[in-house]
């Protein structure tokens, strides 16, 4: 076990009981202040360590640093350093936050840390490709029962690759960043053609996504040992569907307006060392799957889910509880198979889970699933209901992993709904 996942390790940093930034987690992000441009830093309690004093200051030497790593607006060079170093400074930060650790004197701490009341996050990485896979057999299920045949839900294909498509990078945004409705064709039940139309069924997709930190040249695929070595961490991922416009679209080729109009992310990389306590075995995969694609022990993370729905009328309410664990096919898997055809990563590139949906109706991960298409309405705590996001409509997700000693979490990913914009 990493010295930093020690479930004793306690900080000079007061944290509380519940929060999602213990001393065992400690997540990347980029923050900045009023006073200080955008950096590297670290979460801890109600906290951000500046990255960029700590090393400026000499606190971080002999990791092999290069000058100014830090001192940027995103996470990419970071990362590109590789999962050693990157493992290799979080065992270093957690040593100066350690309770008996003076090397942080009073002065150097005031500078160091920095509220979070007074941090704006930003984007932790530039995202130059961007991968929805399909890999929660629930949802598949689910969805495939809604608009083809109940008795085949899932196509013949879907248990023996991870299904997935190439989404639009350069529309992720950071979580608080408000969506435009958008616009398109749908195609109404009643009617013989299609109609231009802003979005009438806005919908959310509960998801998590690991970033990388490696690079691979084309025509080289990354095997499925090798694959967890390329990932930095993970981040709740929010891929927003206007499901009539997606409907209309999507056959032959699959999403395209539907989807590329916006996804929100959360803004601090958790780590795979911070999760390694949370490992568990995955869904059982009948049939088995090809060599390349199959992997030993625990590669699915027990990563609790929830989705809240805030008006702005109403306080938030709770609609959906489900866990990273549902996943048919492990991050691995995922990244194995997407190269497996020579396909190059570059580092940053965020490859999302897809909706993750458990067996339960109250774990579905899509409003799409929660209404079944519209026909159930969901009540919320003031009296109002939905069955998909009217205008002026918040979703914020969170996500954590807890045992009888530790509690890792991941913040928030949160978006509001915005009208239409005027044509």
């Amino acid at each position: 076990m990493s010295a930093a996942n020690n479930p004793q390790l306690k900080s000079w940093v007061q944290v509380e009981p519940h929060s999602d930034f213990p001393i065992q987690n400690l997540p990347f992000g980029i923050f900045k202040t009023r006073y200080l441009a955008p950096g590297a830093g670290v979460a801890i309690g109600n906290f951000v360590l500046d990255l960029v004093y700590l090393h400026e200051q000499g606190y971080l030497d002999g990791l092999g640093l290069p000058s100014g790593i830090f001192n940027q607006a995103q996470l990419n060079g970071f990362f590109a350093l590789g999962r050693k170093k990157i493992s290799s400074v979080r065992e270093r930060v957690s040593e100066l936050l350690q309770y008996d650790n003076e090397e942080l004197n009073a002065a150097a701490r005031e500078i160091a840390l920095v509220p979070m009341a007074e941090v704006r996050m930003l984007m932790p990485v530039q995202v130059h490709n961007y991968t929805d896979f399909y890999s929660s057999e629930e949802h598949a299920t689910n969805v495939g029962s809604m608009f083809r045949d109940p008795k085949n839900a899932l196509l013949p294909n879907w248990k023996h690759l991870p299904v997935g498509y190439h989404g639009r990078a350069s529309s992720i945004v950071v979580s608080g960043t408000a969506i435009h409705r958008p616009y398109g064709q749908i195609k109404l039940p009643d009617q013989e053609l299609p109609v231009f139309s802003a979005s009438r069924k806005m919908d959310f997709e509960l998801e998590m996504a690991f970033i990388t930190c490696g690079e691979s040249k084309l025509g080289n695929p990354i095997s499925i040992k090798e694959a967890e070595a390329n990932i930095a961490g993970l981040v709740i991922f929010n891929d927003w569907s206007a499901r009539d416009i997606q409907q209309w679209e999507y056959v032959p080729l699959g999403p395209f307006l539907g989807k590329n109009f916006g996804s929100t992310l959360s803004p601090w990389v958790v780590t795979l060392d911070a999760l390694e306590p949370f490992r568990v075995q995955g869904p059982e995969q009948n049939p088995q799957v090809l060599p390349y694609l199959q992997t030993e022990g625990k590669r699915n993370f027990d990563i609790q889910l929830e989705v809240y729905l805030q008006t702005e009328k109403s306080e938030a309410t709770t609609i959906c509880r489900s866990n990273m664990k549902y996943l048919y096919w492990n991050v691995a898997q995922q990244l194995a198979h997407h190269t497996i055809n020579g396909c190059n990563i570059a580092v940053g590139d965020v490859y999302a889970s897809g909706t993750i949906s458990g067996p339960s109706p109250g774990s579905y991960g899509s409003l799409l699933e929660l209404t079944w298409n519209g026909q159930k309405l969901i009540e919320l705590s003031n009296g109002e209901s939905r069955t998909f996001i009217q205008d002026g409509d918040s979703i914020i997700m969170k996500a954590f992993a807890s045992n009888n000693q530790v509690r890792i979490g991941f913040g928030i990913c949160e978006g509001k709904i915005l009208p239409a914009k005027s044509l």
